[in-house]
């Protein structure tokens, strides 16, 4: 039987899930201490994928029956990755109790998308309204100093709004997709389990001593000057830093390409179905069956390679200068 409202049993789930939810913001400050943010959020994605997937298996579930649903599920995953990630981040510049408030701003983006998305699934005006009122109370309860930020507090609202975004994202892909006519244990795999493939290649620390090299090489007369213009710290970011920056992300895509797509060990650590597998491991795969076909593996060889040359030959000039920003002055 298909339940349209929701029962005691389901309210009360709902609330003890969402306490949880706010512990979690706590426990990531107080973990961020010790442990790179992204990397732990990919430790979180990991172990929640070991335990979903031993849930679906002793439940029965079928996890690898080809239901139309994987590229709907490998960008859920991807947006399911930039939501933590986001998350992660932005607790280290903002509090838990502030994160929370842009962070819950995630139902209203749900909302507008699902005015192009979700056309049977509008919400009505008495359900606009409780959703205003919800927020209002926790606007209440967590608003403390909210229009009064500290020092850099603006970068970590921004990073936790962005990871609203990514969570109505989503949850829109989930809805609108194949996802919504597969069970939630695999709907709830797919982010996990390629959270847990990308998360930990996010962290790679060079893609920080990139921007950090090139954010010093701009002149601290340039960052003065914009601020007796008037601009404020966001401004002086988008403005000025993020466009001299440009070389630095051409740099750190180039870098996250390849070593993602030349990723061996990993993807075999935590994919196990086929469809899933990487190249590499299709390339490993390959030479196992076949042993002999000597042109079918060069031209494997090429298919694997050609990706990230090309990618490297689009950026390569702002490649080096990523890689050279800071290195003279002067």
């Amino acid at each position: 039987m298909h339940k349209t409202e929701l029962d005691r049993i389901a309210i009360g789930l709902m609330v003890l899930f969402c306490t949880i939810w706010g512990v979690q913001q706590v426990a990531i400050k107080l973990a961020s201490a010790g442990i790179s943010p992204v990397w732990q959020a990919g430790l979180r994605s990991i172990g929640a994928t070991v335990l979903v997937f031993a849930w679906a298996r002793l439940r029965g579930v079928r996890l690898f029956a080809a239901d139309g649903t994987l590229w709907a599920g490998i960008l859920a995953g991807l947006l399911f990755a930039a939501e933590f990630a986001m998350i992660f981040l932005g607790l280290q510049y903002t509090t838990a109790s502030r994160g929370v408030i842009f962070l819950y701003t995630a139902p209203f983006f749900v909302a507008l998308g699902a005015v192009w998305l979700l056309p049977h699934e509008h919400l009505r005006r008495a359900q606009w309204t409780g959703m205003a009122l919800a927020f209002c109370g926790v606007l209440l309860l967590f608003g403390e100093h909210l229009f009064t930020p500290a020092d850099r507090a603006w970068v970590g609202d921004l990073m936790i709004l962005l990871a609203a975004v990514f969570w109505a994202a989503t949850t829109l892909t989930v809805k609108a997709s194949a996802l919504a006519r597969a069970s939630a244990e695999k709907t709830l795999l797919y982010q996990l389990a390629v959270s847990a493939l990308a998360l930990p290649l996010l962290s790679t620390i060079i893609c920080i001593f990139v921007f950090k090299a090139s954010f010093d090489a701009v002149p601290r007369s340039l960052i003065d000057a914009a601020r007796i213009d008037g601009l404020s710290d966001l401004r002086i970011l988008m403005r000025v830093m993020m466009p001299l920056a440009k070389p630095a992300i051409a740099t750190n895509v180039i870098l996250a390409f390849i070593w993602s797509w030349n990723n061996f060990l990993w993807p075999l650590i935590i994919t196990r179905d086929e469809s899933m597998q990487t190249l590499p491991l299709g390339l490993a795969r390959f030479l196992s069956i076949h042993e002999d076909t000597t042109g079918a593996l060069y031209a494997f060889c090429v298919m694997v390679l050609a990706p990230g040359i090309v990618v490297f030959l689009m950026a390569q000039k702002e490649f080096v200068r990523g890689l050279t920003s800071g290195a003279t002055k002067g």
